[in-house]
């Protein structure tokens, strides 16, 4: 029974190490989503921080804030969605599709 405790602390040694380099390598993958037609679009990575937002001139009206503000938003949840699913993509990869709560 000994020998099977070490296999399996040795197998989670593994999947800990897999997920941090996961990790790593998450931070340096981009996803980009867009709303309002491409009208704003937004890059996240992996970390799901935001890394750029691109706003087209035509949807700039200083009479209608809310409109923009809203396009924003809605790119925005987009990206962090994407982001989101692609980590969770690679996750299952590394633990066989098995959700283990809290990883991401």
């Amino acid at each position: 029974m000994r020998g099977g405790m070490n296999d399996i602390l040795r197998q989670a040694q593994l999947m800990q190490s897999k997920i941090a380099s996961l990790q790593e390598e998450a931070a340096k993958k981009t996803v980009t989503a867009n709303s309002g037609g491409g009208m704003v679009t937004v890059t996240a990575n992996g970390k799901q921080e935001i890394v750029s937002i691109k706003i087209e001139k035509q949807v700039i009206d200083p009479n209608e804030p809310e409109m923009l503000e809203d396009l924003v938003v809605a790119a925005v949840n987009s990206a962090i969605k994407a982001s989101q699913d692609m980590v969770s993509q690679e996750m299952a990869k590394i633990t066989g599709g098995m959700s283990i709560p809290g990883l991401f």
